[in-house]
């Protein structure tokens, strides 16, 4: 699985150098080819293209006027693009997106079990300053048996 946060750099041409540890085990277990895309334009998704492609098939099970699904595939289309993770380990973030979330130098990258999330680092403290642990959320995660 990918977990935890490892700091990393965009470099002045929006290339994201993915981090050793999350590197050895995408290579193990997905291979070099990615969809790179957002939901808000905050933050940068980094989907193994394996896992982007069976969170489309379960989208294509959905019927065509669903409204969840069709704001999702309006961002994640307008954001996305697929990418290639070079020798050196590097995804180039599309530039639409790099503007947006911000996605320059010093970044954020965290696993999130199947994907990596990317975020400039003074946002994300931001967000998570917002965006309180409460009573509530660990109710919800006891309900799920965690």
């Amino acid at each position: 699985m990918l977990r935890g946060n490892y700091p990393a750099t965009v470099d002045g041409k929006g290339r994201l150098k993915i981090p050793t540890a999350f590197k050895t085990f995408i290579d193990e277990n997905y291979g070099p080819d990615f969809y790179i895309t957002s939901l808000d334009g905050q933050s940068v998704r980094v989907y193994p293209f394996n896992v982007w492609r069976e969170v489309e098939e379960k989208l294509k099970a959905v019927p065509s006027m669903n409204k969840a699904k069709k704001k999702f595939l309006d961002r994640t289309n307008y954001y996305g693009q697929m990418a290639k993770m070079d020798s050196q380990g590097r995804v180039l973030i599309p530039s639409m997106l790099r503007e947006s979330a911000a996605m320059r130098g010093e970044v954020a990258v965290l696993g999130y079990l199947d994907r990596l999330d990317v975020w400039n680092q003074d946002r994300y403290r931001e967000y998570l300053d917002r965006e309180a642990f409460t009573d509530e959320d660990m109710r919800g995660l006891s309900d799920l048996g965690i």
